[in-house]
C-alpha cells in the first residue's frame, strides 16, 4: 500500500473528523506504549512482590529526565518536517529526515553511557530506600541499553506524524506490545528473573518497535524517504532542530526535575507508599497519553497550516483540539477515580497500596484535564515555531511554582494529599498564562505580511 493512503491532508477541508482521524490512532499508541511499562509494573507486582513494584516504579521520574532532553528534538524534527511538507520543500523533508534518523541513533547510544553509569548514584541521591535501591538500579540499567532504539522509534515516529500517518506507529507497538507482554510473562514466572526480566523484555520489544518504523521510512515512496547510505547531519537542519526542539527537551527535563522531587517526597512514607504511587501514577499515564494525542494533533497540524500559509485555520485547530482534549480529559480522569478501587488491585492485592494509591488518584485524575488543556497550548505554540516562550511560561508556572509548593506548603503540612495538590494548582495557572502567550503571538503573526515558513 502507497504511503499517501496513510497521510491526512491537515491544510484543507473540515476539520473535526480529521483532528479525531490523527489523534485516535496516537492515543491507542501511547496506550499500547504504556502497556509496556504497565505489563512491567504488574507482573512484578503480582509475581515478585511489594519492593519490585516499588523499584520499577522509583525509576519512571528518573529516566524522563534523563531521556526528555533528547525526546525534545524530535518535536523539532516533527516541526520541521510538518512545516516543509506544507510549503511543499522536497529537498528540506529528505534533509530533516536523514538527520533527525543519525542524530536520533547517536542520543541512543550515549544515553546507554549516561544511563548505566549514574542509575545507582541518581536513585541514592533520590532516598531511593535500601531495600528497593539495588533491583531499581539494575532495572534502569538494563533498561538504557535500549535507548537507540526508543529514540529511533520517537524520532521515526515524529517524522510520520508529521506527514498525518498516526497508523503506522500504532500498529508496529500493538505488535512489539503483544511480543512485550509475553516475554514479561515468560521471564518473570517462568526463568524467576523479577526487575531484570522485564527490564528484558521492554528492551526487545523496544528494538522491534523501531526497527519496523525503519522499514517502513525506507521503504515509502514518498519525500521522507530514508536512503541509509545518505545518513548525514545536515549543519543547518540540525540548527534548527535543535532551536525548536531543545527547548521542548529542558521543559521535559525540568518537569522531571519537579517530578524527581515529588518522587522524593513520596519515598520518604516508605516502600508501601512508593508502591500506592506507582500504581496510581501508571494508572494515571494512560489518561494523560490520550490527552497527550491532542498536543501532538496541535502542533502537527499548526505547523503544516503555519507552513502553508492557512493562519484562518490555525486558532480554530487549537479551539477544537481544546474541546476534544477537555471531554477526554475529564471523562477519563474521573471514571479513573471511580472505579479506582478495583483497577489499583490489578497492580498488588494490598491494601495499604491501594489506599496510598487513591489519596493520589482523588487529587490529580478528577483535575487531569487542566493538563491537557495547558499542553494544547505548548503544542500550537510550538506549531508556530515559537519554542523558547512556552518552555519559559512552563518551567516558571508548571516547575517553578511547584518546587516552590514542596518547600514551603508540603513543609508546613507534609501529607501525600497536600503534596499532591501541588499538580492542579500549577496546571491552572500555567494553563491560564500560555493562552495569554498565544493570543499575543497569534497577534503578532497575523500583522506579518509574509506568513508561512518562518524556519
Amino acid at each position: 500500500m502507497k504511503a499517501k493512503s496513510y497521510e491526512i491532508d491537515m491544510c484543507n477541508g473540515p476539520l473535526t473528523g480529521k483532528l479525531l482521524k490523527f489523534s485516535l490512532p496516537l492515543m491507542l499508541s501511547g496506550i499500547l506504549q504504556l502497556l509496556f511499562n504497565a505489563a512491567d509494573i504488574i507482573v512484578v507486582g503480582r509475581f515478585a512482590g511489594h519492593q519490585a513494584l516499588a523499584a520499577v516504579g522509583s525509576t519512571g521520574s528518573l529516566i524522563n529526565l534523563l531521556v526528555n532532553v533528547f525526546i525534545g528534538l524530535s518535536v523539532g524534527a516533527n516541526v520541521m518536517a510538518g512545516n516543509y511538507i506544507g510549503a511543499k520543500e522536497e529537498k528540506a523533508v529528505s534533509e530533516t529526515v536523514h538527520t533527525a534518523v543519525l542524530i536520533s541513533l547517536i542520543c541512543g547510544v550515549g544515553l546507554i553511557f549516561i544511563g548505566v553509569l549514574l542509575a545507582g548514584p541518581l536513585l541514592a541521591l533520590m532516598g531511593t530506600p535500601e531495600d528497593v535501591l539495588g533491583q531499581a538500579a539494575l532495572y534502569m540499567r538494563i533498561y538504557f541499553v535500549g535507548m537507540p532504539a526508543t529514540m529511533l522509534y520517537n524520532f521515526g515516529a515524529a517524522i510520520l506524524r508529521a506527514t498525518g500517518d498516526t497508523r503506522r506507529p500504532l500498529y508496529y507497538l500493538f505488535a512489539s506490545g503483544i511480543i512485550n507482554v509475553i516475554l514479561n510473562l515468560v521471564l518473570v514466572i517462568v526463568f524467576h528473573l523479577g526487575v531484570a526480566g522485564v527490564a528484558i523484555a521492554t528492551v526487545i520489544s523496544q528494538c522491534i518497535s523501531a526497527l519496523l518504523v525503519l522499514r517502513c521510512l525506507m521503504h515509502d515512496d514518498a519525500m521522507y524517504r530514508l536512503h541509509l547510505d545518505k545518513l548525514k547531519i545536515h549543519k543547518s537542519r540540525l540548527i534548527l532542530m535543535i532551536r525548536i526542539g531543545l527547548p521542548a527537551g529542558m521543559q521535559g527535563a525540568v518537569f522531571s526535575i519537579s517530578n524527581v522531587l515529588i518522587q522524593s517526597s513520596v519515598n520518604s512514607f516508605g516502600s508501601v507508599a512508593m508502591a500506592g504511587n506507582t500504581a496510581a501514577s501508571n494508572i494515571e499515564g494512560f489518561i494523560y497519553t490520550s490527552m497527550n494525542a491532542f498536543h501532538q494533533t496541535a502542533i502537527s497540524f499548526t505547523s503544516q497550516n503555519y507552513g502553508a500559509g492557512k493562519k484562518e485555520r490555525i486558532n480554530r485547530i487549537l479551539i477544537q483540539c481544546e474541546l476534544l482534549v477537555f471531554i477526554v480529559g475529564f471523562v477519563m480522569g474521573n471514571l479513573a477515580f471511580l472505579f479506582g478501587d478495583k483497577l489499583l488491585t490489578i497492580y498488588s492485592t494490598d491494601r495499604d497500596v491501594i489506599e496510598y494509591g487513591l489519596i493520589r488518584m482523588g487529587v490529580i485524575c478528577t483535575t487531569y484535564f487542566l493538563c491537557g488543556m495547558m499542553d494544547v497550548f505548548v503544542g500550537s505554540l510550538r506549531g508556530l515555531n515559537y519554542a523558547v516562550l512556552p518552555m519559559i511560561v512552563s518551567v516558571v508556572g508548571a516547575c517553578g511554582l511547584r518546587i516552590l509548593w514542596i518547600f514551603t506548603v508540603f513543609q508546613w503540612n507534609r501529607s501525600l494529599f497536600v503534596l499532591y495538590l501541588s499538580y492542579p494548582v500549577t496546571w491552572f495557572i500555567t494553563a491560564a498564562a500560555h493562552l495569554v502567550c498565544y493570543i499575543i503571538v497569534k497577534r503578532n503573526l497575523d500583522k506579518k505580511e509574509n506568513y508561512g515558513l518562518g524556519i
